[in-house]
């Protein structure tokens, strides 16, 4: 599809990394029945941001999912990170990485440290969408970002992720857009009870190879189109 700009919105958790990245902050700190307020409980127990810091550059990508990263931004394309996680927590894992130049946007929750160096997370927005977390609903943002490039030519959308409110924003991708549901996860289950209710064109994946591998063959089928 000559002059088409092709935007990759990647999920974070379990999508960009292989772990969920609240779990593993609590659960390599030994902390995992605090995990609902680990914050909060991450500081009682004397665990510092400095800490935490050091514990999520102990988070892996996968080899492929980097060069996948590094190889569609190479080929000219948007991507963006849409997350219900936090900015401290994808900053600090893209940077450690050497990633966070690759991406134009990072949308998440929104984060700071208090006069007592607890960090406290703050809702993206309000939402009264029942598809997703009340703090930040993947469709108006996919709604907004669709929105903003209208108006700046043809565009194509491929939207990876896993869980459930992954769900509400392929609802909003259009004809001939992608999504690529991690395998076995909620996203993949939700697409497959009802397949009518997708416009886009589903592509599983189980791991960064697949990942990578079938990515570069849908940038290459959209730009032969």
């Amino acid at each position: 599809m000559v002059g088409a700009k092709i935007v990759i919105v990647f999920d974070f958790g379990r999508t960009l990394i292989a772990e969920d990245n609240d779990r593993w902050v609590v659960e390599n700190m030994g902390l995992t029945h605090l995990f609902n307020q680990m914050m909060e409980e991450l500081h009682s127990e004397n665990k510092t941001v400095e800490q935490i810091t050091e514990c999520l550059k102990d988070v892996l990508l996968h080899p492929h999912t980097i060069s996948a990263i590094q190889s569609t931004h190479d080929l000219g394309c948007d991507l963006k990170v849409v997350s219900d996680a936090n900015e401290f927590y994808i900053e600090t894992i893209l940077k450690h990485h050497g990633l966070e130049r690759y991406f134009s946007k990072v949308i998440t929750n929104p984060i700071s440290v208090d006069g007592e160096g607890i960090l406290r997370i703050f809702p993206y927005h309000m939402a009264s969408c029942n598809l997703c977390p009340p703090n930040l609903c993947k469709g108006l943002v996919i709604e907004q970002i669709q929105a903003s490039l209208s108006e700046k030519g043809k565009s194509r959308f491929i939207y990876l992720g896993d869980g459930r409110g992954d769900y509400f924003p392929t609802l909003k991708l259009n004809k001939g857009d992608h999504v690529m549901p991690r395998k076995g996860f909620p996203l993949s289950n939700h697409l497959l009870s009802d397949p009518n209710l997708l416009k886009a064109d589903s592509h599983e994946w189980s791991n960064g190879q697949e990942l990578e591998s079938i990515l570069l063959q849908l940038i290459e089928k959209i730009y032969k189109e």
